[in-house]
């Protein structure tokens, strides 16, 4: 993303965290570092924040030397995490006390595509404030959708994770009952392919994990997938909205986080389906 922004001729300041070799490339490729969020803040007029979820945004935004600390009027900072919405809206009325805004545009698709300059986005922002980041979200964005004002982004990426961790799950239990069954995977996922329970996610899986067992195809981290499943429950009780498929998906994660897949990815449903019900 921001080797994209750099390219795309923008002035880059950047704060280093944990991968010091990012930092120094993009140091040699002309952007400019800084020590702490508040002088990060100060040189900026946009500040994209991309990390796990609302702990880590609020740290950076609240924290001593956080960005609140140098945010000035007319800034706007965007935040491309995966973030709870509740908490979102509480940062947008700390930043509009001090005359600035947050756009809340998390992120879509894989990390080859971020190289590429290929990732969607889902943003929440005011028509003005969109129309101002809109330029930058191009420069590592193929697709973007404006879907209403602040908070709309991050709840609209919650949703799309729950159905997106919601087929990885059922892939995962129905291949499992193939195995138990004795029905050739190959062909189900033949049958599948040329149906309407085909999906983009069905793709992902199960070509990789059929012919070697790699469950790599679904690329994000099963740690990540629980975490967003615990935002997307938590925002639908405060509405609240009558349905237990969202906590039964998280199950189903929480499950796989507990049988040693903490650093595992979502495909490894599969193995956690294996392990639960003594099948291959």
């Amino acid at each position: 993303m921001a080797k994209n922004i750099l390219g795309g001729g923008y002035s880059l300041f950047v704060v280093g965290h944990k991968r010091r070799s990012r930092i120094d490339d993009l140091v040699q490729r002309g952007a400019r570092e800084f020590q702490t969020y508040r002088e990060l803040a100060e040189h900026s007029d946009l500040i994209i924040l991309c990390v796990i979820g609302s702990p880590e945004v609020e740290s950076i935004l609240y924290s001593k030397d956080g960005l609140l600390e140098g945010i000035r009027k007319d800034k706007i900072v965007i935040d491309c995490s995966t973030s709870e919405p509740s908490s979102s809206e509480q940062i947008a009325i700390s930043l509009k006390k001090l005359g600035a805004s947050l756009v809340d545009a998390p992120l879509a698709r894989t990390p080859d595509d971020a190289q590429a300059g290929r990732l969607n986005t889902m943003v929440g922002a005011s028509k003005d404030d969109f129309q101002r980041v809109e330029p930058v979200l191009q420069q590592f964005c193929e697709n973007i959708f404006h879907m209403g004002p602040v908070g709309s982004g991050h709840k609209t990426k919650l949703i799309y994770n729950f159905i997106t961790m919601g087929y990885a799950a059922i892939i995962s239990e129905a291949f499992c009952a193939c195995a138990a069954t004795g029905v050739d995977l190959q062909k189900f996922s033949d049958v599948v392919a040329s149906g309407g329970a085909n999906s983009g996610i069905f793709q992902l899986i199960a070509p990789k994990a059929i012919e070697s067992g790699d469950c790599s195809g679904l690329n994000f981290s099963m740690a990540n997938a629980a975490k967003d499943l615990r935002y997307y429950n938590r925002m639908m009780d405060t509405i609240p909205l009558s349905g237990n498929l969202g906590r039964s998906v998280q199950h189903a994660l929480i499950q796989g986080l507990n049988l040693g897949y903490a650093d595992g990815l979502v495909g490894d449903l599969l193995h956690v389906q294996e392990k639960l019900n003594g099948v291959q």
